[in-house]
Protein backbone atom coordinates (compact mmCIF):
# COMPACT_ATOMS: atom_id res chain seq x y z
CA UNK A 1 0.00 0.00 0.00
CA UNK A 2 2.86 2.30 0.87
CA UNK A 3 4.33 1.56 -2.09
CA UNK A 4 1.11 2.56 -4.19
CA UNK A 5 0.34 5.70 -2.35
CA UNK A 6 4.70 6.70 -3.13
CA UNK A 7 3.76 6.32 -7.00
CA UNK A 8 0.34 8.16 -6.90
CA UNK A 9 1.90 10.89 -5.55
CA UNK A 10 4.65 10.89 -7.44
CA UNK A 11 2.62 11.00 -10.54
CA UNK A 12 0.49 13.46 -9.74
CA UNK A 13 3.30 15.66 -9.00
CA UNK A 14 4.53 15.66 -12.22
CA UNK A 15 0.91 15.76 -14.00
CA UNK A 16 1.51 19.33 -11.63
CA UNK A 17 4.52 20.68 -13.45
CA UNK A 18 4.27 23.57 -15.90
CA UNK A 19 6.80 25.33 -18.38
CA UNK A 20 6.12 27.44 -20.76
CA UNK A 21 7.04 25.54 -24.42
CA UNK A 22 6.51 22.16 -22.81
CA UNK A 23 4.40 19.23 -23.02
CA UNK A 24 3.48 17.60 -19.66
CA UNK A 25 2.39 14.31 -21.38
CA UNK A 26 0.50 13.54 -17.96
CA UNK A 27 -1.48 16.27 -18.26
CA UNK A 28 -1.50 18.11 -21.66
CA UNK A 29 -3.55 16.54 -24.69
CA UNK A 30 -2.22 17.19 -28.06
CA UNK A 31 -5.17 18.42 -29.67
CA UNK A 32 -3.52 16.64 -33.45
CA UNK A 33 -3.21 13.02 -32.12
CA UNK A 34 -4.39 12.27 -29.18
CA UNK A 35 -7.07 10.59 -28.21
CA UNK A 36 -9.96 12.29 -25.71
CA UNK A 37 -8.36 11.03 -22.07
CA UNK A 38 -5.00 10.67 -23.54
CA UNK A 39 -3.26 12.20 -20.49
CA UNK A 40 -5.05 9.88 -17.88
CA UNK A 41 -3.92 6.90 -20.11
CA UNK A 42 -0.46 7.73 -20.27
CA UNK A 43 -0.40 7.97 -16.50
CA UNK A 44 -2.31 5.02 -15.98
CA UNK A 45 0.62 3.36 -18.38
CA UNK A 46 3.42 4.64 -15.99
CA UNK A 47 1.79 3.54 -12.87
CA UNK A 48 1.65 0.22 -13.91
CA UNK A 49 5.39 0.10 -15.10
CA UNK A 50 6.71 1.57 -11.82
CA UNK A 51 4.30 -0.41 -9.61
CA UNK A 52 5.73 -3.87 -11.24
CA UNK A 53 9.12 -2.39 -10.89
CA UNK A 54 8.74 -2.10 -7.27
CA UNK A 55 8.39 -5.61 -7.07
CA UNK A 56 11.84 -6.64 -8.96
CA UNK A 57 14.68 -6.77 -6.53
CA UNK A 58 16.96 -5.30 -8.64
CA UNK A 59 16.17 -2.70 -11.21
CA UNK A 60 18.62 -0.95 -13.65
CA UNK A 61 17.88 2.73 -14.41
CA UNK A 62 18.53 4.03 -17.65
CA UNK A 63 18.48 7.66 -18.59
CA UNK A 64 17.89 9.88 -21.18
CA UNK A 65 17.79 13.67 -21.68
CA UNK A 66 14.00 14.78 -22.18
CA UNK A 67 11.03 13.16 -24.13
CA UNK A 68 11.14 13.94 -27.88
CA UNK A 69 8.06 14.36 -29.88
CA UNK A 70 7.79 11.75 -32.12
CA UNK A 71 8.70 9.10 -28.71
CA UNK A 72 7.59 10.19 -24.71
CA UNK A 73 5.62 12.97 -26.12
CA UNK A 74 3.23 10.54 -27.40
CA UNK A 75 3.83 7.69 -25.30
CA UNK A 76 4.69 8.85 -21.71
CA UNK A 77 7.73 6.45 -21.13
CA UNK A 78 11.30 7.78 -21.52
CA UNK A 79 13.15 6.23 -24.75
CA UNK A 80 9.78 4.79 -26.01
CA UNK A 81 8.17 4.62 -28.90
CA UNK A 82 4.22 3.34 -29.79
CA UNK A 83 6.56 0.43 -31.89
CA UNK A 84 7.89 -0.17 -28.55
CA UNK A 85 5.14 -0.52 -25.95
CA UNK A 86 4.51 -4.34 -26.61
CA UNK A 87 8.16 -4.75 -26.16
CA UNK A 88 8.28 -3.23 -23.16
CA UNK A 89 4.92 -4.82 -22.08
CA UNK A 90 6.19 -8.02 -22.61
CA UNK A 91 9.80 -7.09 -20.69
CA UNK A 92 8.02 -6.02 -17.48
CA UNK A 93 5.69 -9.50 -17.82
CA UNK A 94 2.55 -6.53 -18.35
CA UNK A 95 -0.60 -7.54 -20.39
CA UNK A 96 -0.74 -4.37 -22.42
CA UNK A 97 0.58 -0.86 -22.32
CA UNK A 98 -2.04 1.59 -23.97
CA UNK A 99 -1.81 3.77 -27.10
CA UNK A 100 -2.56 7.34 -26.18
CA UNK A 101 -3.22 8.49 -29.98
CA UNK A 102 -4.84 7.90 -33.03
CA UNK A 103 -3.35 7.27 -36.47
CA UNK A 104 -0.82 4.56 -36.96
CA UNK A 105 2.34 4.07 -34.59
CA UNK A 106 4.79 6.35 -34.97
CA UNK A 107 8.41 5.11 -35.17
CA UNK A 108 11.15 7.04 -33.29
CA UNK A 109 15.16 5.53 -34.18
CA UNK A 110 16.41 5.98 -30.52
CA UNK A 111 13.44 3.98 -29.33
CA UNK A 112 14.33 1.12 -31.96
CA UNK A 113 17.94 0.74 -30.70
CA UNK A 114 16.94 1.24 -26.83
CA UNK A 115 14.56 -2.18 -27.24
CA UNK A 116 17.52 -3.77 -29.60
CA UNK A 117 19.37 -4.33 -25.80
CA UNK A 118 15.84 -4.09 -23.52
CA UNK A 119 14.62 -7.08 -25.47
CA UNK A 120 18.06 -8.99 -24.87
CA UNK A 121 18.61 -8.02 -20.96
CA UNK A 122 17.73 -10.10 -18.36
CA UNK A 123 17.66 -7.39 -15.64
CA UNK A 124 14.35 -5.76 -15.36
CA UNK A 125 14.85 -2.09 -16.95
CA UNK A 126 13.03 1.33 -15.91
CA UNK A 127 13.81 4.26 -18.67
CA UNK A 128 13.65 7.75 -17.18
CA UNK A 129 14.98 11.21 -18.59
CA UNK A 130 16.52 13.86 -16.87
CA UNK A 131 14.04 16.34 -17.55
CA UNK A 132 10.78 14.01 -17.87
CA UNK A 133 8.31 16.03 -20.26
CA UNK A 134 9.18 17.24 -23.93
CA UNK A 135 10.26 20.85 -24.23
CA UNK A 136 9.95 21.98 -27.93
CA UNK A 137 10.92 25.20 -29.86
CA UNK A 138 8.54 28.22 -29.33
CA UNK A 139 5.65 28.30 -31.84
CA UNK A 140 6.63 24.44 -32.91
CA UNK A 141 5.51 21.83 -30.64
CA UNK A 142 6.15 18.95 -33.13
CA UNK A 143 9.95 19.80 -32.30
CA UNK A 144 12.48 18.93 -29.73
CA UNK A 145 14.93 21.26 -27.87
CA UNK A 146 17.10 20.81 -25.35
CA UNK A 147 15.95 21.61 -21.34
CA UNK A 148 17.19 24.89 -19.89
CA UNK A 149 19.08 24.55 -16.60
CA UNK A 150 15.95 25.15 -14.39
CA UNK A 151 14.03 22.79 -16.34
CA UNK A 152 16.49 20.24 -15.52
CA UNK A 153 16.90 21.11 -12.00
CA UNK A 154 13.02 20.25 -11.56
CA UNK A 155 13.33 17.10 -13.35
CA UNK A 156 16.85 16.32 -11.09
CA UNK A 157 13.83 16.39 -8.36
CA UNK A 158 12.05 13.76 -10.25
CA UNK A 159 15.17 11.60 -10.99
CA UNK A 160 16.13 11.39 -7.26
CA UNK A 161 12.64 10.25 -6.51
CA UNK A 162 12.17 7.70 -8.48
CA UNK A 163 15.48 6.25 -8.32
CA UNK A 164 13.86 5.93 -4.57
CA UNK A 165 11.09 4.39 -5.09
CA UNK A 166 12.40 1.36 -7.30
CA UNK A 167 15.70 -0.82 -6.02
CA UNK A 168 18.16 0.81 -8.53
CA UNK A 169 21.03 -1.91 -8.87
CA UNK A 170 22.75 0.26 -11.77
CA UNK A 171 22.18 3.71 -13.45
CA UNK A 172 23.29 3.85 -17.44
CA UNK A 173 23.42 7.45 -18.55
CA UNK A 174 22.61 7.25 -22.47
CA UNK A 175 24.45 10.20 -23.89
CA UNK A 176 26.36 13.27 -21.89
CA UNK A 177 23.63 15.43 -21.01
CA UNK A 178 21.70 12.80 -19.43
CA UNK A 179 25.42 12.23 -17.61
CA UNK A 180 26.26 15.20 -15.98
CA UNK A 181 23.23 14.84 -14.00
CA UNK A 182 22.39 10.87 -13.61
CA UNK A 183 26.11 10.61 -11.99
CA UNK A 184 24.98 13.30 -9.10
CA UNK A 185 22.94 10.53 -7.81
CA UNK A 186 25.52 9.23 -6.27
CA UNK A 187 25.54 5.76 -7.13
CA UNK A 188 27.02 2.90 -9.81
CA UNK A 189 26.48 4.99 -13.16
CA UNK A 190 27.90 3.63 -16.97
CA UNK A 191 28.52 6.40 -19.25
CA UNK A 192 27.11 5.13 -22.59
CA UNK A 193 26.72 7.35 -26.28
CA UNK A 194 23.77 8.09 -27.25
CA UNK A 195 22.43 6.46 -30.53
CA UNK A 196 21.64 9.52 -32.54
CA UNK A 197 23.54 11.53 -34.64
CA UNK A 198 25.43 8.61 -35.58
CA UNK A 199 26.52 7.08 -32.36
CA UNK A 200 24.16 3.58 -33.06
CA UNK A 201 27.25 1.68 -33.30
CA UNK A 202 29.33 2.93 -30.81
CA UNK A 203 26.19 2.82 -28.34
CA UNK A 204 25.08 -0.83 -29.73
CA UNK A 205 28.55 -2.01 -28.82
CA UNK A 206 28.86 -0.78 -25.60
CA UNK A 207 25.15 -1.94 -24.25
CA UNK A 208 26.86 -5.54 -25.44
CA UNK A 209 29.75 -5.11 -23.26
CA UNK A 210 28.14 -4.20 -20.60
CA UNK A 211 25.39 -6.74 -20.43
CA UNK A 212 27.31 -9.35 -21.74
CA UNK A 213 25.25 -9.92 -25.14
CA UNK A 214 26.82 -11.60 -27.75
CA UNK A 215 28.48 -9.63 -30.41
CA UNK A 216 26.91 -7.74 -33.14
CA UNK A 217 26.51 -8.08 -36.70
CA UNK A 218 25.86 -6.32 -39.64
CA UNK A 219 22.11 -7.43 -39.66
CA UNK A 220 21.39 -6.08 -36.02
CA UNK A 221 23.06 -3.09 -36.69
CA UNK A 222 20.40 -2.56 -39.55
CA UNK A 223 17.40 -0.32 -38.48
CA UNK A 224 14.47 0.28 -40.38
Amino acid sequence: MARSLAIEGFIERLADVRFDNCFNPYADRCATYDVEFAPEIRRENLYSILKVLTSMSTVDLWVGRDLGYRGGRRTGIALTDERSLSLYADHLGLSELHRATIGEPVKERTAANIFRIISSVNVSILTWNVFPFHPFERGNSFSNRQHTKQEAVTGFSFLEEIADIVNVRNIVAIGNDAALWAERLGRTTHRVRHPSYGGQTEFLEQMHGLYGISSLDQEQLTLF
